[in-house]
């Protein structure tokens, strides 16, 4: 069973920092694009930040600067950093991978994580 798992979620005063961990699981061979995304109470989900397995990202306006996202692809992990923390990035945070290529052949598409909760008071 392929899996994401996210951990390091938290609650954290306004100007802090945090580091979001997500790590897929299971007979894996590969993992394309991994994303983190928000969604905030009444809110709609939306895309944090992505990295391709190349290493090339993609940010939302709101955290460029602020957040920074990496990844181990021996790991098949991806982070995300969050620096000088606001109330507005109060949400819960998902993993997604949007294609994972399995050791047995086929392919896992779209795939999230449960969600790690976020709360920075205001």
């Amino acid at each position: 069973q392929v899996q994401l798992v996210e951990s390091g979620g938290g609650l954290v005063q306004a100007g802090g920092s945090l580091r979001l961990s997500c790590a897929a699981s299971g007979s894996i061979s590969s993992v394309n694009t991994m994303g983190w995304y928000r969604q905030a109470p009444g809110k709609q989900r939306e895309l944090v930040a992505s990295i391709t397995n190349g290493g090339s990202t993609t940010y939302a306006d709101s955290v460029k600067g602020r957040f920074t996202i990496s990844r181990d692809n021996a790991k098949f992990t991806v982070y995300l950093r969050m620096n000088s923390l606001k109330p507005e990035d109060t949400a819960v945070y998902y993993c997604n991978a949007d294609r994972i290529l399995l050791t047995r052949g086929g392919s896992v598409y779209g795939l999230w994580g449960r969600g790690t909760q976020v709360t920075v008071p205001s």
